[in-house]
């Protein structure tokens, strides 16, 4: 009769956790479409980066260290207090919307899709902006 009662419930467990990782991971999957990659492209082909030389003679600054920028990675945490830039007016207005909870930011010259609520990197672009 225990194995009776006992069978249901460990199933109910075992289902509730699946559904819960599948919950969790179903973000996960959320990346930047081939046409968002093209407009991103084609508009920093068309219009640069937008920044202008620094004033130093020596062009723009240096990026990231070694250790930060290897953590600019799909899966990975934004680093906190990092400095990103938004995506240039001009851009932002021809991009279709980010999914919900999502949304996309410059660092260190790469585009990223960042979920907002956990600052986990989705996607990253690399090369498109002009460093």
């Amino acid at each position: 009769m225990k194995k009776q009662i006992l069978l249901p419930v460990v199933a109910a467990i075992l289902c509730g956790g699946l559904a819960q990782t599948a919950a969790a991971n179903a973000s996960v999957g959320v990346v930047f479409t081939q046409e968002e990659t093209h407009i991103i492209a084609s508009w920093y082909h068309e219009h640069g980066d937008g920044t202008e030389p620094r004033g130093n003679g020596k062009g723009k600054p240096k990026g990231l260290p070694p250790g930060i920028a290897k953590n600019l990675a799909r899966g990975k945490s934004l680093p906190p207090g990092i400095a990103r830039q938004q995506l240039p007016d001009g851009l932002v207005s021809i991009l279709p919307s980010p999914p919900r909870g999502f949304e996309r930011v410059i660092v260190d010259g790469r585009v990223l899709l960042v979920e907002v609520a956990t600052q986990v990197i989705h996607d990253v672009l690399v090369d498109l902006v002009l460093k």
